[in-house]
């Protein structure tokens, strides 16, 4: 599903304060230190027993999160058949609903976490400074995505190439600075 315009933009400043929020510097992300420093819990799917595992999984194979009566966040995750890329993408997905607010399921919400998981995990300017060949390979070794994210992430930074504004948006600049780059 595509979203407006404006709401990438709205995305990409979420996660651009986001990483300044809870001092994110340090790349590859790692989704399991930011739940913690948000305080939100991650529950493997393992550690449940077996019917309340076979109920996890007929929700969903890789993950979801829930907001308990109490409004402490969950996030459950298979980590039983899926490999770390894979992992991170689902936590970053269900950490994206929550910096999102999101308070209901949709195609709209769905789109909207998807895509901070993958901007979350790979942010453009991160790859224009970051990374000298700009290749799939060198942005999977990088950024420790998978392939399919890291396809994404290579086909957004050459739309960002070709179509964005001749100089960092001030959330762009957020980024970078995060990361210790100047940004000129």
């Amino acid at each position: 599903m595509k979203l407006k315009p404006g709401t990438y933009e709205y995305i990409k400043r979420a996660v651009a304060d986001m990483f300044e929020d809870y001092g994110i510097h340090e790349i590859p992300l790692d989704p399991f230190k930011l739940a913690n420093k948000i305080g939100i819990s991650i529950i493997p799917y393992s550690s449940l027993d077996e019917e309340e595992k076979a109920q996890a999984l007929r929700y969903s194979p890789d993950g979801f999160s829930l907001e308990t009566v109490d409004n402490k966040w969950l996030i459950y995750y298979n980590d039983d058949s899926l490999d770390i890329p894979r992992i991170y993408q689902t936590i970053m997905h269900e950490i994206g609903h929550y910096i999102l607010g999101h308070t209901s399921e949709g195609p709209v919400e769905e789109a909207e976490a998807k895509f901070f998981a993958k901007y979350a995990l790979a942010p453009t300017p991160l790859i224009q400074t970051l990374i000298e060949e700009k290749s799939v390979e060198n942005i999977m070794a990088t950024f420790k995505i998978g392939f399919q994210a890291a396809s994404i992430a290579k086909e957004n930074y050459d739309k960002w190439l070709h179509y964005g504004p001749s100089s960092y948006t001030d959330y762009e600049q957020k980024i970078l600075m995060q990361f210790g780059i100047d940004v000129e």
